[in-house]
């Protein structure tokens, strides 16, 4: 059995940006705590929601260790380190170890993609490079590639393979995956509307950019079914399914990034090739927060 590195609600944090694209660290820091202060239970930094993919090297893990530093062991600090490159993937994820990342989050290789005994090489590679626990990352409708049950299994038996932020929307293959890996590979949600039935099918919890805007509220829907209160966490996914989906009315991070801003954090602009939504969007995010009171 591996403990799972958290259970709850961890945050795929934004990267709040001065108007020039410099890392903003002062409202960086403003918005750690605000998460902190209100029930995130980790912080995924420079994931998909922080842009990673638009930073350089040196900012990616720059930005890192000042996460790892400010948030100072309140709680888990999970840093994004993945790559398309195996040797990039395992600087990466050395240099975040060497800083103090409680755990490493690998997204499947990218453009190039591979097969599935690429992944297991690849994965096994950065295992065996790095002294922390890693949690494979699946979303192949950004990667184009998935990662299967049976290759999730051969993983599970690398012995700091801790879990899987499942992210391909097929409920059916998550459920594969737990029956295959029990304990051995920890699950988490990579989607704010599958919380409770990634939950239903062995779950840990959820890696969320919902959780950006209602942090007690994701960890409140998780903490009622780790707790034993089913009823209670499905009527919270079903409460807060419109915002979670509204999230993505255009390629994350960008609603999530506007929706920060509209509660009143200087999230500031996007990196291009990324830009801001146009104005129905924008109209419907901000009526969609109204409705739920968050401004």
């Amino acid at each position: 059995m591996k403990n799972p590195i958290f259970t709850g609600a961890a945050v795929a944090i934004i990267t709040p940006m001065y108007e020039d694209g410099e890392i903003n660290y002062d409202e960086f820091a403003k918005f750690i705590d605000y998460q902190i202060e209100n029930g995130t239970d980790a912080v995924v930094i420079v994931g998909t929601t922080g842009e990673a993919s638009t930073l350089e090297i040196d900012e990616h893990n720059a930005c890192i260790k000042w996460c790892i530093d400010y948030v100072n062991h309140r709680v888990p600090v999970i840093a994004g380190t993945g790559s398309n490159c195996t040797k990039t993937a395992i600087e990466l994820s050395q240099e975040a170890c060497k800083n103090g990342a409680d755990a490493l989050l690998l997204v499947t290789p990218y453009y190039n993609k591979t097969s599935q005994r690429g992944l297991i090489t690849h994965y096994t590679m950065i295992h065996d490079a790095t002294d922390k626990p890693i949690i494979l990352y699946n979303v192949p409708s950004r990667t184009g590639v998935n990662i299967k049950p049976e290759t999730a299994y051969e993983l599970s038996k690398l012995p700091r393979m801790n879990g899987i932020k499942e992210a391909s929307g097929d409920l059916e293959q998550i459920a594969k995956i737990h029956e295959l890996c029990g304990d051995e590979l920890n699950i988490w949600s990579g989607n704010d509307d599958q919380i409770f039935d990634v939950m239903e099918r062995g779950g840990k919890g959820v890696i969320s950019v919902l959780s950006n805007i209602c942090p007690q509220e994701t960890h409140d829907m998780v903490q009622a079914y780790l707790d034993g209160d089913r009823d209670t966490s499905k009527a919270m996914m079903d409460k807060y399914l419109k915002l979670a989906k509204a999230m993505f009315i255009d390629v994350n991070p960008i609603p999530v990034k506007e929706a920060v801003t509209l509660a009143g954090f200087n999230a500031g602009p996007l990196r291009l090739p990324l830009i801001e939504m146009d104005d129905e969007n924008k109209a419907y995010l901000k009526a969609t927060m109204e409705e739920y009171g968050i401004i």
